[in-house]
């Protein structure tokens, strides 16, 4: 089997109204996606998604003519253009799509088939009041929800602890929270430093005293030192999202500076290399559970990989209605993902990842 052709489709769906991701330096009006195919002489076509594969173009024929199934290869040749240019991870998505679809088998199936389903935590994007959180809380506890995730502003600590208090009067114990303080990266033209590790430590164990499960992304990625010295606050501590290496990944690793290791495999490190570090992570009696903030295509590559090896404690599920709902977030797919009455996401049965694609709506929203 040889890959014959690779396509890449650049879309566009406006947003009305916009969404206020809690990261933005202001709220979105359009969401982009971008959806890879690699097509075969053998007539299969996989499918993936992720980052935007700007510049692909002068590295597409280091992948033409040759077999899909030659993943080692493959996964190597994307570092290599990586280092160059942008980040190709969703063509790796593309090509474990096929390596299913000869194969017979879900992804999650070669990735070690530890479970069928993961139970998911709601991973809300917007700041809200705390009136307006508890109300979205309570319904999302409805809807199956067993954990969610609230973000807070830097600039407003006490007002973010404050919801976070207001959730969890309003839930009980019988919901787990975390809290995101996305400090570790920044978007374009978000130039402000990030708080300080002293303000850090104490927002942190006023969290703890609220029995949030996790804090993510409380510090920016260089202050390894301080991720491990956090971790004695008592409240578990989450990164490594957007790390763009295995050897950053390893230094942290080696630290022991996180509790869980949160590595997107469409926009971090790819599949292959997550699955190895999460289970380096796991061998350390230490948490995987994968970042998930794409599409719906990328959720699914996320959760093959996250199933395949045993992902805990919950698998994130982006959704935060009525900005952020899976209409929204999957419309390039025959049926946008949601969880089951349990609050699970489940595994699609079907070879490869189980993407189906909306084509009127991918030719309604393409840009390129």
């Amino acid at each position: 089997m040889k890959i014959v052709e690779i396509t890449v489709d650049q879309l566009r769906l406006e947003l009305d109204p916009p969404f206020a991701a809690a990261w933005d330096p202001v709220p979105r009006t359009a969401f982009d996606a971008t959806v890879v195919r690699v097509h075969t002489d053998a007539g299969l076509t996989g499918i993936g998604s992720g980052d935007t594969m700007a510049g692909f173009d002068a590295y597409r024929h280091l992948f033409l003519g040759t077999d899909p199934l030659d993943i080692s290869r493959h996964v190597r040749a994307i570092e290599s253009a990586n280092f160059h240019g942008a980040s190709y991870w969703p063509l790796e998505a593309a090509l474990w799509d096929i390596i299913g679809k000869a194969s017979g088998q879900p992804v999650s199936m070669l990735f070690g088939n530890a479970a069928k389903r993961l139970p998911a935590y709601a991973s809300t994007g917007e700041l809200k009041t705390a009136e307006q959180r508890v109300e979205a809380s309570l319904e999302m506890a409805k809807t199956g929800f067993r954990a969610l995730k609230i973000r807070i502003d830097r600039h407003r600590l006490d007002e973010g602890v404050d919801v976070v208090r207001a959730v969890r009067e309003a839930l009980g114990d019988g919901v787990d929270l975390m809290v995101d303080l996305n400090q570790s990266w920044r978007m374009p033209g978000d130039v402000e430093p990030a708080m300080d590790f002293a303000k850090v430590r104490e927002v942190v164990r006023r969290l703890a005293d609220l029995g949030v499960f996790w804090v993510e992304e409380p510090l920016p990625y260089a202050d390894v030192a301080g991720f491990k010295a956090l971790r004695s606050s008592g409240v578990r501590v989450a990164a490594g999202e957007m790390q763009s290496s295995v050897p950053e990944l390893l230094a942290y690793l080696e630290a022991d500076a996180l509790d869980v290791y949160q590595m997107d495999v469409v926009l971090s490190v790819g599949m292959h290399r997550a699955r190895t570090l999460a289970e380096l992570a796991r061998l350390k009696h230490r948490q995987f559970t994968p970042h998930s903030w794409t599409n719906g295509i990328g959720v699914l590559a996320n959760l093959h990989v996250a199933a395949g090896v045993g992902a805990t404690p919950y698998f994130e599920f982006p959704y935060d209605p009525p900005g952020w709902t899976p209409a929204r977030r999957d419309f390039m797919l025959a049926q946008p993902l949601m969880i089951d009455v349990d609050g699970d996401l489940v595994v699609p049965a079907s070879p490869g990842l189980g993407i189906e694609l909306d084509e009127s709506a991918i030719d309604a929203t393409r840009t390129r």
